[in-house]
């Protein structure tokens, strides 16, 4: 892929055929107003997608932003709905009711009519709950509130799982983190055998390797920021990174990854400085 060209245009297949941007913003730790912020300049930008959660408390803030977008100046070309990828995550898994019930409030928590991709957040609960938990994402699909479906901070296991229970429907995703320090090697290589797309979160390390001796050094090699070295690097390896700032020039620089590739040689440098690196939380081994 280190031809590649990238840019916030830039568009991923997905095993359902439809497909999603490949470079998201986050807005985890963003309260409330941030959010909205972000994602307004975001959009300005040319990001088309965002990535929400129950969890974060500013899934109306990021929906209300995008709307106010749409209708406004700074939406020349007439992009609408469809054009706007939004993802959200249930907070917690437990029975089929309360799953399905917690989706519908997402939906309307947003106000765009309905979420883009819906994850389970991550696999806690145990076995019963997160199939019950995926069957209500399933039926949520088939009544037009979500388009696609995944998971999130699923290891290994719990995809074997949920694959072995023989869904209607299949994750079309599984977000989880991933960076040069923290390369997940037996997921995402699961992932890719079986049709999952990695999407990255903290894909900047969260700025703790960012003065990193390779890093630096690779980012003086190709001009551009570490941060913009890590997406690339992101990218390359098929994943989609969720850059995540509420700093205007870093939303923008962040995404500012068309003008260089990395080469094989460095990338595999790159890869090689993985140390397990957990930089929030990692619920990939629970039962």
């Amino acid at each position: 892929m280190a031809s590649q060209t990238f840019s916030l245009a830039s568009r991923i297949k997905l095993a359902n055929g439809l497909s999603m941007p490949q470079i998201h913003l986050g807005v985890y730790l963003a309260s409330g107003k941030e959010a909205a912020q972000s994602v307004k300049w975001a959009l300005e930008a040319g990001y088309r997608a965002i990535d929400s959660a129950q969890m974060y408390h500013n899934e109306k803030e990021s929906g209300s932003a995008i709307l106010g977008f749409l209708a406004s100046d700074a939406n020349p070309t007439g992009l609408t709905r469809e054009d706007i990828h939004y993802t959200t995550k249930l907070a917690s898994n437990s029975t089929y009711d309360a799953a399905r019930k917690s989706i519908s409030a997402s939906v309307k928590a947003c106000g765009l009519g309905y979420v883009d991709l819906f994850l389970l957040h991550s696999p806690y609960g145990g076995k019963r709950a997160r199939l019950e938990s995926w069957r209500a994402i399933e039926d949520a699909i088939d009544e037009g509130e979500i388009k696609i479906g995944g998971v999130s901070n699923y290891g290994v296991k719990h995809l074997e799982e949920l694959i072995a229970s023989k869904p209607r429907i299949l994750p079309a995703v599984n977000q989880i983190e991933v960076h040069p320090f923290n390369t997940r090697t037996d997921i995402t290589e699961f992932c890719a055998a079986n049709g999952i797309v990695v999407e990255a979160y903290a894909p900047l390390v969260r700025a703790l390797r960012m003065k990193h001796p390779t890093i630096a050094s690779l980012a003086g090699k190709y001009g551009c920021t570490p941060g913009q070295l890590l997406v690339r690097w992101s990218l390359q390896h098929g994943y989609v990174p969720l850059p995540k700032s509420v700093k205007q020039t870093r939303i923008v620089e962040n995404a500012d990854i068309g003008g260089f590739a990395i080469g094989a040689e460095d990338m595999a440098a790159m890869d090689a400085l993985d140390e397990y690196l957990v930089t929030d939380w990692d619920p990939t081994d629970c039962p």
